[in-house]
């Protein structure tokens, strides 16, 4: 076994024992009670209880529309390289949801039904449905979270769940209402935004949530391969001005790869630094600063160092950092940070949008859907960095207003370029090439890019 998969697990396995030695034995049962959540990176920020609450239900509808502004301005408005936006210079609805939490004395299930852009564009990265028969993309394209389980009294409470799950893999919230930032840094948009499988959740304490996960893989509907992916979280919350978390992964997840294994340690650190909520001016100022590492071994891949026989280096190191002041009693607030990303092997880009996919043809899975496919063979090289700034209107805990500004680069042609990365004629493969209208014809990828943009996210 790897000395980073010995670490992760030690590490792991200390703070858990450490944490759970103060198991509480109080009556209460509620995790988490009485600690401050509402400014967290990647968390509900609501300060009081939903509007659509009763016993047995609580429901939820939220709404995450943008437009965006390339200043490439590509000629099919085809953005690359992100989960959160899909066109350029035009407006979308990124994500519709509606649906709601449900509990029967310890029965419990939860169900979000989502529409938009974001249902195609978060896991077209997904090999997984071209393995066997069913389309899968169809069938999941409409489901956000869908889970049930069972509730156990014991300690804080233990929860034993099944379904569709969102994954907070790279700290940020699948749904954008939670975060700091819109467009998300590289360690976010190239983890998992969920998975599929069974998640248990264990609160032995107020401050502690320890999360095992039995899933089908890394953001993927079906296995790639015959072994789930096996994972976790450890949460701590040792006061209202402190959160740490871990996220760890282990699986199979390359597509007629079965023996190259992937392993994956996502690690954050929330911490609020100045907290008067009722001030007219400053009211509160916190960072969030996130590390990921993980590689991948086996079938040709030699995790962290390159090898003449067994193959080259197939790795992933990257981290980000956010600021955020609030302003007027949390009304108003500032956002600004970045991260960079290094990504051998490509094994976790983002594939770019249009004819530069190298994904299966869904209709003959030996073809790609592109003549210019994105390069992602063993030592293939990339790395990258972005920074962001924002500001956001909160009016209330049910809307923001957000605009930002994004500036990103990567070290290959990867981004969007003026001419665009579909066909002249749309998004096709045979209109263009030798014997047609357009025979030079390939994506034009730039190494760079800048966009503002501008959001309205509202949830009740």
């Amino acid at each position: 076994m790897k000395p980073l998969i010995i670490l992760i697990v030690l590490f792991n396995f200390t703070i858990a024992s450490s944490l759970m030695a103060q198991v509480d034995t109080t009556k209460s049962k509620i995790p988490f009670e009485g600690l401050d959540q509402t400014w967290y990176n990647g968390g509900d920020r609501r300060t009081t209880a939903p509007v659509l609450e009763s016993k047995y239900f609580t429901g939820t509808m939220m709404l995450d529309a943008n437009y965006t502004y390339s200043f490439t301005n590509p000629n099919d408005n085809t953005v690359v390289g992100s989960t959160a936006l899909a066109r350029n210079n035009e407006t979308q609805v990124a994500l519709a949801v509606i649906g709601g939490e449900f509990n029967y004395k310890n029965a419990r299930g939860k169900l979000f039904l989502q529409m938009g852009t974001n249902s195609t564009v978060i896991p077209r990265d997904d090999y997984s449905p071209y393995r066997g028969q069913y389309q899968l993309p169809n069938v999941y394209r409409y489901l956000a979270e869908a889970y049930a389980g069972y509730h156990f009294d014991k300690w804080r409470g233990i929860n034993v769940d099944m379904g569709m799950f969102v994954s907070y893999i790279g700290l940020n919230s699948y749904y954008q209402v939670e975060n700091w930032e819109y467009q998300a840094s590289y360690t976010s948009d190239n983890t998992p935004w969920f998975f599929n499988g069974v998640r248990i959740q264990i609160f032995p304490t107020k401050n502690l949530k320890i999360e095992p996960w039995i899933i089908n893989g890394w953001q993927s509907y079906a296995k790639y391969n015959k072994m789930p992916g096996l994972g976790g979280n450890i949460t701590w919350i040792p006061n209202n001005n402190v959160k740490l978390l871990t996220n760890d992964y282990w699986g199979t997840d390359t597509g007629g790869v079965p023996e190259r294994i992937r392993v994956h340690s996502d690690n954050s650190l929330l911490v609020r630094y100045y907290n008067h909520p009722e001030a007219r001016g400053v009211s509160q100022i916190a960072f969030s600063l996130t590390g990921d590492i993980g590689y991948e071994k086996g079938g040709g891949v030699n995790g962290f160092h390159s090898d003449p026989v067994k193959g080259p280096a197939q790795y992933f190191v990257s981290g980000m950092f956010y600021n955020r002041v609030w302003f007027n009693k949390n009304k108003f607030a500032w956002t600004l940070g970045g991260g960079f990303i290094n990504n051998p092997g490509r094994y976790l880009v983002l594939y770019p949008t249009g004819d530069a996919s190298p994904l299966p043809n869904p209709y003959n899975p030996t073809q790609t859907e592109g003549t210019h496919p994105f390069d992602t063979s063993p030592g293939s090289q990339f790395s990258g960095f972005d920074y962001s700034t924002n500001f956001d209107w909160m009016p209330n805990q049910s809307l923001t207003w957000r605009i930002e500004y994004v500036h990103r680069y990567a070290s290959v042609p990867y981004f969007a370029g003026p001419g665009g990365v579909t066909s002249p004629t749309g998004y096709t493969t045979t209109a263009f090439g030798p014997g047609t209208a357009y025979p030079n014809w390939a994506p034009d990828l730039a190494h760079l890019e800048d966009r503002i943009i501008f959001a309205m996210l509202f949830r009740i």
